[in-house]
């Protein structure tokens, strides 16, 4: 038994409330409100249905095109309104007729594969520019999983654990290998920067000093031999200064300046006394100056290495430390981290046995149930083969054959149309019901009679649990939709124009009259539509 529209409203996730169109080919400005169910489009060859489906293509992030935009202005919009888990969602494109397209998410700026994401979590189109959903691997996977209730929660806790696990084993080094090679790093650096002995980390300041010292050791010397002569007790200097006291010596008035002059005479004796010293000092030898260039290039070298300064060498040393006791810590922790490692993996090949298992249990069913409903729509020499991987089944690709004789191949290698519109539909049929709102064009191309029947009835089975919008040519597809919109061109003065209106029941008759005998004045054409229709909804 089947759910009701209303009710399948409620179980939707999703659903497409509002598309509207500028300037977008023929289509001047149009806003079409959708419900729940199944909607059919029709209008007359060249009206502009196929155009709706053009919008809602480039709202999944089709690829634009300059030719797009209409002679009413310089850039073509297409915006999308979508009820998606409880919210709204507004995407939007922007065409012009020269430069770059734009793409905006709820109103602000985004680029084409954040709309194609948002929108391929809503929507699926099956048309005649291509299609989308069940096209790729990973799609066509979950898909799978969904058809043969596989639990995947258990596999993706197990393989979360083992990630964890190897984030903390990583953290104490890895495998022994790599903590061998990691403590000798470490140990090397560390010897490295003791061998040093650094004094205190003013030392390769004092060092540069030095060096500037015995670069010219004779020279400062001399120099310094010199000062001493010249500012010692024998000398001019101290011999005027000395006779200055004499003279000041017993005058109290001068007091202050004797003193002052007193402390000249210190100063020049401590300053002979200094340069006497330093004279006596310098060791002039090659050998020493070699000494003091060996050292401060090593600690230049260290600081290079490990830090700016000798301040950040000596903190560098203190974190080696660290990681060495760490290091040789962690040997006994490691250990039952590599059991516990070891453990968790078996269970996730285990567990990923029994999901590759399940897999390739189900995909025959999937596959062969597919086949039922393509044969029913037209499509009697399908065959299709779900190729499943080995091990955990993560290759998953759907093999289809549409005609006798022709070899199975992917998906996404079939060629657009009709027959594989049909075979997407047949898809839909037995697989998930994600996205919520699927969208066919062309799925009615070649077909009639009952096989159109059998298309329509598949198509509103389908909208049992989707929202469905259908573009079709055939009264015995449209008969079973919801809700009926009617695409209109007219020839003004000043142009075309297209109209979109939602069909009341009386102006349906007169449209599913028109698509049966293009006749819709007709009594017996407009009996003929009561009655498909009349059949149709009751069925």
């Amino acid at each position: 038994m089947y759910m009701t529209s209303s009710a399948a409203s409620i179980k939707r996730k999703s659903q497409l409330l509002e598309l509207a169109v500028s300037n977008l080919g023929v289509v001047e400005n149009v806003s079409v409100l959708f419900g729940p169910g199944m909607t059919a489009i029709t209008g007359e060859t060249g009206a502009g249905k196929t155009l709706l489906v053009t919008a809602l293509e480039l709202l999944t992030g089709g690829r634009s095109d300059s030719l797009l935009v209409g002679p009413h202005g310089e850039e073509a919009t297409v915006e999308g309104r979508f009820l998606y888990k409880g919210d709204e969602v507004i995407l939007s494109r922007v065409i012009p007729r020269t430069g770059r397209a734009r793409s905006y998410l709820d109103g602000r700026i985004s680029t084409v594969g954040a709309i194609q994401e948002a929108a391929g979590a809503m929507v699926e189109i099956h048309g005649q520019h291509g299609h989308t959903g069940l096209v790729g691997m990973a799609q066509q996977r979950k898909a799978l999983d969904s058809f043969a209730n596989i639990d995947l929660s258990n596999l993706e806790k197990l393989r979360q654990e083992e990630q964890r696990i190897l984030s903390e084993f990583e953290e104490l080094g890895g495998n022994s290998d790599d903590r061998t090679k990691e403590l000798d790093l470490y140990t090397f650096q560390a010897d490295e920067i003791d061998e040093a002995e650094i004094l205190d980390l003013a030392e390769d300041e004092r060092l540069r000093e030095e060096e500037l010292l015995l670069g010219d050791a004779s020279g400062n010397q001399e120099v310094a031999d010199w000062i001493a002569e010249a500012l010692g007790s024998d000398g001019r200097l101290n011999n005027e200064l000395s006779d200055i006291l004499r003279r000041l010596h017993g005058r109290e008035s001068l007091q202050d300046l004797e003193k002052k002059v007193t402390g000249v005479l210190h100063d020049v004796a401590g300053i002979a006394s200094d340069a006497r010293n330093l004279a006596e000092a310098i060791d002039a030898s090659p050998e020493k100056l070699a000494q003091v260039q060996y050292r401060r290039t090593l600690l230049t070298g260290l600081r290079r290495k490990y830090g700016e300064t000798l301040e950040m060498v000596i903190a560098h040393r203190d974190g080696i430390q660290k990681k060495i006791d760490q290091i040789e810590g962690s040997a006994e922790r490691i250990q039952k981290i590599e059991q516990q490692l070891t453990k968790l993996q078996q269970e996730i090949l285990a567990e990923e046995e029994k999901v590759g298992t399940a897999r390739r249990s189900a995909a025959p069913e999937l596959a062969n149930g597919v086949c039922l409903h393509m044969r029913k729509l037209a499509l009697p020499n399908a065959e299709i083969q779900i190729a499943v991987g080995s091990g955990p089944g993560e290759e998953v690709q759907l093999l289809v054959s549409l005609n006798k004789g022709m070899p199975l191949q992917p998906l996404s290698k079939i060629a657009s149309g009709g027959e594989l519109a049909r075979t997407m539909l047949s898809l839909r049929l037995i697989l998930s019901n994600d996205p919520s709102t699927a969208i066919f064009d062309e799925v009615d191309a070649g077909i009639g009679g009952e096989v159109a029947h059998a298309v329509g009835a598949a198509l509103s089975d389908l909208a049992v649990e989707r929202q469905v919008l259908v573009v079709t040519h055939l009264a015995q597809v449209a008969a079973f939709a919801d809700t009926h919109i009617l695409v209109t061109k007219t020839e003004t003065d000043q142009g075309v124009e297209v109209g979109v209106g939602q069909l009341d029941t009386d102006e349906r008759v007169i449209e599913i009259s028109r698509m049966l005998s293009g006749s819709p004045e007709s009594e017996s054409a407009r009996r003929h539509a009561k009655e498909l229709l009349s059949g149709s909804q009751s069925g």
